[in-house]
């Protein structure tokens, strides 16, 4: 990236451009609260980028998964991060990525972005953190037996509406929890990373076959959707964009930051598991916490395997109580994750409704908190929905069907960026000489990271496509070969009542927008 990225300043007058918009805007932004500055920029992205769900999955190919996270983060992260940077420098309106999407496309356009852009993170909330969380606490303080299904409730509900909570309060208070939630990324992750070491030297670095590295498509195509789905976010702050004490000088600067961060603390990690456990070990949800307890038995404990090759941790009194610390440790990163996402994306689908993309209704911010409470709360009922029906679906073709639509669900995010890239290049030509950060190559950048979305989104519908459509390998188990039809079925419905719904709020807003007024840029000097 270049030194402008990397420094976020320039000496010159900053035009902020703003989107032209409506009365109902206008009374709303008079809500929000500037309290977003430089540092709170970075540990909120530290917690948007960076979580622990997907580091076990990471794994699974073995050192292709390694390599295939470092060839992404250096032709997807940067790229995209520098398209990203333009955007919140460039366009500073609450609500960013629909912001740039309406201004680049239209209402309509916009709308349905934007829904695919919020709804994943409900049901991420509610479908998969949860289970992240309870995987940390199932590992170090219950022996590894799953809760039952009471207890299971009585963490879960709290967990999500929590959540709510703090999504519900200004960002004064929001962007500390965010903070924590960085430190607890930097205290977890680099605390595993230094125990691997010692592990490594104590019982020797195993798990990576001979040429375990060398990367093939097969493996592309089975772990790239998945470290993309943990490489977005780098636009997730300008979400807040007036809340932002200098959005144009700082964003760039904190974009830069993060990327280096989330490679660090994405590639250390997954390398140590490699490291630590064999290729057949570092597989599903709990890979992770049970990498680390393993680690952990450097303070003392013991490691047997079984004859049918289960691996049994053992940890002394000392190392048990360090692992209580990194099982909480797991449930902040688990629980500041969905927080922040909460955070942002329920404040792009309130702009959406206030600037006439959406119900009127949903569109209001709060005056005591400058928050969109009533999306908040929206987002809590739809997490919980997803976390009922996740317990109660458990066997059978309806679990079989209800995983796979889940999935997508949680993937919907990435299907957004098909609207959100290409709007940097759209919009440059809008732009004025302002001064502020301009991506290098914006041409080559956009078609390369848009290039990975479209990779990826077929791969969502038709998995395994290119190497074996719906081999063995690749499509979801319980699932036969000839159900790819179905399958692909499962996958159309869900997006098709995505699309829908999206089309209805964009009709549920026509009113509001007959009543869109030109704003003028106004000069800031820095």
């Amino acid at each position: 990236m270049s030194e402008a990225l990397r420094s976020g300043r320039k000496s010159t007058t900053l035009t902020v451009h703003h989107a032209p918009a409506t009365a109902d805007a206008a009374a709303e932004k008079a809500k929000l609260q500037k309290h977003f500055g430089r540092a709170d920029i970075f540990f909120f992205l530290v917690c948007t980028l960076v979580g622990v769900d997907g580091l076990g999955t990471l794994a699974t190919q073995g050192g292709a998964g390694f390599t295939w996270l470092v060839v992404s983060v250096l032709l997807f992260a940067v790229p995209s991060a520098m398209l990203l940077a333009e955007l919140g420098a460039g366009f500073t309106d609450e609500g960013g990525p629909y912001v740039w999407v309406r201004m680049a496309f239209g209402h309509l356009a916009g709308a349905v972005n934007n829904f695919f852009y919020w709804v994943t993170n409900p049901v991420w909330m509610g479908g998969t953190l949860v289970a992240t969380a309870l995987s940390g606490l199932v590992v170090f303080f219950n022996g590894e037996a799953d809760y039952s299904t009471t207890t299971t409730v009585l963490l879960g509900i709290p967990f999500i509406w929590l959540g709510v909570l703090f999504a519900v309060l200004s960002f004064r208070v929001g962007k500390w929890v965010a903070t924590i939630g960085a430190i607890a990324r930097f205290l977890l992750l680099g605390f595993f990373s230094i125990t691997v070491v010692g592990y490594g030297v104590r019982h020797g670095f195993h798990g990576i076959r001979a040429g375990g590295f060398k990367p093939d498509f097969s493996s592309f195509v089975a772990l790239v959707p998945l470290i993309l789905f943990s490489l977005v976010g780098f636009e997730l702050p300008s979400a807040a964009g007036e809340e932002m004490q200098d959005a144009k000088r700082d964003v760039p600067a904190g974009i830069a930051k993060s990327v280096i961060a989330t490679g660090l603390l994405y590639g250390l990690p997954v390398l140590g598991i490699l490291l630590v456990l064999p290729e057949d070990q570092a597989t599903g949800l709990a890979g992770f916490p049970q990498a680390l307890k393993q680690s952990l038995t450097i303070f003392g404990g013991s490691v047997s395997t079984g004859a049918d090759g289960a691996v049994t941790v053992s940890l002394s009194a000392g190392a048990e109580a360090i692992g209580w610390v990194m099982g909480l440790l797991i449930v902040v990163v688990a629980f500041t994750s969905g927080l922040t996402w909460i955070m942002g994306s329920d404040r792009t689908l309130a702009v959406s409704c206030y600037d006439g993309a959406g119900p009127r209704w949903f569109g209001a911010f709060s005056e005591r908190f400058g928050t969109p409470v009533r999306v908040n709360i929206l987002s809590g009922v739809v997490s919980t929905a997803v976390f009922v029906a996740t317990l109660s679906i458990t066997g059978g073709n309806a679990a079989k069907f209800f995983n796979v639509a889940l999935g997508l669900a949680i993937s919907t995010t990435l299907i957004s960026y098909l609207g959100i890239f290409p709007a940097a290049w759209r919009l440059r030509g809008q732009r004025a000489d302002d001064g502020g950060y301009r991506a290098p190559w914006i041409g080559v950048t956009t078609v390369v990271s848009m290039a990975f979305i479209v990779f990826c989104t077929v791969e969502l519908l038709f998995p395994g496509l290119g190497d074996g459509w719906f081999a063995e390998d690749y499509r979801p188990e319980e699932w036969a070969s000839d159900e790819r039809w179905s399958y692909l079925l499962t996958e159309a419905v869900p997006l098709a009542a995505f699309i829908a719904i999206a089309v209805g709020f964009w009709w549920a807003g026509a009113r509001h927008r007959r009543n869109e007024v030109v704003v003028l840029p106004e000069a800031r000097r820095p």
